[in-house]
Order: C-alpha cells, then structure tokens, then sequence
C-alpha cells in the first residue's frame, strides 16, 4: 500500500475518502459541520458516520470514544474499523486526519489500515465479488511524521506476508517452501546472507530433535540461516522460529478437530523470517543471526515413537515421551545453533504449548526468560507495538518436573502442571546461560479476534521483534 504524509486540508487529499476521528465532547470542523446529518454523528468508540458536505470527498466519522481512553491500540481498531468501511465503499484511496501530531498515532493508524486492509485468495479461482483494495493511504499532519508512517508500513506489511506463510496450506508452504523464501529475502537485500541446511548436513552436526520429529514424513528438513549485518556496534541478536508446517502430533496423534489449522505450526518461523525482511528494509544498525529449524509432524512406520531416547545438538539426552512435544525438540538444536553462530542474546517465537492460551487467552503471549533486562525489552517492545506478552516465571521447581527417567530430560512432564513453563525450562537446558526469552504465541498466532487481524492468521510477532530490534539498535 502506498503509504504518504501530507500537510494539506482533507478537502484537498485528492483521496476518495476523508477520514476524521471524533473524541467525546469534540466537535466536527467547520469546513464539514454544516453537512447534511452532521447533527448525528456519533462520538463512541468504532461508531460510524458517513457524511457527504458540499465541495468535499465523501467524510466517514470514527468515534474514538473519551480523550482520556484514546490510546495506540484504539487507534489501530478505528484505523481497522475506517478501513474495512472504505472497501465496502469501494474506496481504493484514503485520507485520514489525525487526532493528534503524534508519531505513535501515525504508527497506529497506518498499522491498523495496512492490516485490516489482508485479504489471503491465493487459491480462490476470480474474485469472488470481493471489493476492490485500498491502494493508499495520505495521513493529513506534518512531514515530520513521516519517518513514523514508513516504520509502520514496513513493519505491517511483513506482518501481511508472515500472514501469508502462515495461511497458505502445508502441501505447499513445505519446509522447502520456507526455505526458499528466505533464500528471496537474502536475495533483496546486501546486508542478508541465508544458508540453508538439508538432511545430509543436519545428520553431520548431529542435530537430533530435528532429526526425529522429521523422520515420519516424506519432507526433507531444513535447518534455515539467515545473518544480517547492519552494521551495530552492540551485542548480535539471535532469533529463532519454530518451523512445523504441519503438525499431525506424530504417533501422539492430535484429534481430528481443529487439526486444519496445524498448518500454522510454523507460525513463529514466518514471523521471524519476515521480521528479518523488515529490519533489512529499514536499515536498522545491529548485527541478526536468525535460526529456523523446519519439519512436518507426521506418524508412519519411520516416526518417532514415545519412549524413544534421542541426543540433541549440545550432547544433552531427551526422553520423547509424547510425540507431540515436538517443537521443543527443534527448537533445543536450533538455540543451540544460534549460539554457536554467535547469537549473544537471543528470543524464540513458537507456537509451542496449548497450555498458553487457557492461561493468557488471545490477549497476551507468554515470555519466559533467564534475563530480566531481556524480559523487560521484549516486554516494551511489546507494549509499543501492541503485541502484548506478559512474563511468566522460571523456577528449580519447574525443572525438576523436566527430568528424565532415562535420559537427562523428558519432552514432557509426567505431571500436568505448568504446561507453558515446564516447555520454557526445558528450551532454558539449551542457551547455556545466553541471555535468553522465549515467547510462546499459540495462542496469539490465530483466533485472536481483534479487528485489525480477525480470527486468522495474525502474524504475531513482526511488530514485536522489529520493535525489539529498533531498541537493540538505539
């Protein structure tokens, strides 16, 4: 979407439609006050009001509900909630006006547009009827927003294309699939290398969790490295994304419902690949290393079993007591990995335990961490761009709950306690003491149900690991 900043009156946009936010106890300009029905409108929040004033481009009125509520995350909503107005309005150019000269009101409303604007038809034959695309989007403020505006573009639509990955279904978007989109990624951009390593190359390093959970399918693994050099002079961030492009739960089969949307397994992979496309376009100065372990999750007579003993790549022994634990065993090779490569502190996104959504809901993805000062970015980075997580905690306790009958640790706690954090305390056994964050997002990945996302594929995360890197390299 083209995205731009103009310092004009909305009358003179040259867009198809004005927008204009209205607070509580505001009142409409004069320039549109005199409108037909202007007496009407609406101030609560998400209440809409189309007006049509003499000289001047259709005007859609979006509440904003009170001053004192109006926030980033309402603007994102009535940015979302403006946009899909504009395509049912067949509007394909948008004006908004904005409530304040703020750069994070110009993030949020170029975000929520940019968002509420995806659409995944890849495989629909024609339209389907479907109303055209908003094709821009003019904020009316200063030029100096400007710089804000492009973040939020750039942010939001490698969210769009994570959401893409994430959507398009596991007989395409294969291992191979992924690994070939980060070998484009390198390709755009001179500051990104990508190395992607087959099956023979994993089984020379030894990397048995990956090797394992990929053994039951017919898909060659891919352990995926993408490095980005920007140029920062402070510690390399190593990011990690669990890559499961299908996850049947193997010989620990899952149950047949729900089991479609398994394809998203892969949810933290995308997030961190398009993430890496982001911070490239946007010259961030910071050196990335960024590790994507990638698989199907498939029973048959070569799977993995439950009870088996496997040796990961830093030597440690795991009981695989349930099959369906998986993720935790690519991820274990591939934190490992990312060390050795030289991360110095390193998060991991993955859809990792359904215990997080029945502890946090869609609101929050869980962070897990063995770094305060860590935690404490990913949280910020969270909070400022409202992909929320809230810290869960680590204790000895936890551990012991992970330990092996047979082998150092098992995949799976024998007990059912603290699902989410017992999977945290094991990834921990694999950073040796690395700064580390984990961020489970199976809950926040699909199904969230906020306007500006829906209830499909959300692409949690982007914005979180872009915003993380712009602080690593303030």
């Amino acid at each position: 979407m083209k995205v731009e900043v103009k310092q004009v009156e909305p009358g003179e946009s040259g867009a198809e439609l004005v927008v204009v936010g209205l607070t509580e106890g505001a009142e409409l300009t004069a320039a549109i006050a005199d409108a037909p029905g202007a007496g009407e409108v609406k101030s609560g929040f998400k209440k809409l009001s189309l007006l049509r004033p003499q000289g001047f481009p259709p005007v859609l009125v979006v509440g904003l509900g009170s001053r004192e509520e109006l926030d980033a995350e309402r603007l994102r909503v009535a940015a979302a909630v403006a946009a899909k107005e504009a395509g049912r309005l067949e509007a394909a150019s948008l004006a908004w006006a904005l409530p304040d000269d703020d750069p994070a009101a110009a993030e949020a409303l170029v975000t929520g547009t940019i968002l509420a604007g995806y659409r995944f038809d890849r495989f629909k034959s024609g339209n389907g009827g479907d109303s055209p695309r908003l094709e821009s989007l003019t904020l009316l403020g200063p030029a100096e927003l400007a710089p804000s505006a492009e973040l939020a573009r750039v942010a939001a639509e490698a969210q769009n294309r994570a959401r893409d990955l994430q959507s398009t279904p596991a007989n395409v978007a294969t291992p191979t699939f992924l690994a070939e989109r980060a070998e484009e990624i390198a390709a755009g951009f001179d500051s990104v290398s990508a190395e992607v390593l087959g099956r023979p190359e994993i089984e020379a390093k030894k990397m048995g969790g990956l090797l394992a959970v990929s053994q039951g399918g017919p898909q060659e693994p891919k352990l995926i490295v993408l490095r980005y050099s920007g140029g920062g002079s402070g510690p390399t961030l190593g990011l990690v994304g669990k890559g499961v492009t299908f996850d049947t739960g193997g010989i620990s089969l899952k149950p047949g419902a729900g089991m479609p949307d398994m394809k998203m397994d892969m949810s933290g992979a995308a997030a961190v690949l398009e993430a890496v496309a982001a911070i490239a376009e946007l010259e961030l100065p910071l050196d990335l290393i960024a590790v994507v372990p990638s698989t199907e999750n498939m029973p048959s007579g070569t799977a993995i079993k439950p009870g088996d003993v496997i040796t990961q790549y830093n030597g440690v022994t795991v009981e695989v007591n349930n099959t369906d634990a998986e993720g935790r065993l690519i991820l274990a090779d591939a934190l490992a990995y990312a060390i050795e490569l030289g991360a110095e502190r390193i998060v991991d996104l993955a859809t990792l335990t359904g215990a997080v959504t029945i502890a946090l809901g869609s609101t929050y993805a869980a962070v897990i961490a063995n770094d305060d000062a860590l935690a404490a970015e990913v949280s910020e980075a969270g909070e400022r761009s409202g992909e929320l997580v809230w810290r869960l905690p680590l204790h000895p306790e936890y551990k012991e709950l992970m330990k092996g009958k047979f082998a150092d640790l098992s995949n799976l706690a024998s007990k059912r306690k603290a699902g989410t954090i017992t999977a945290g305390s094991f990834l921990e056994e694999f950073v040796d003491g690395t700064p580390w964050a984990h961020v489970d997002i199976a809950g926040t990945a699909w199904d969230v149900g906020r306007p500006y996302v829906g209830n499909g594929a959300s692409g949690f995360g982007v914005r979180l690991l872009v915003e993380l890197a712009r602080q690593s390299a303030a």
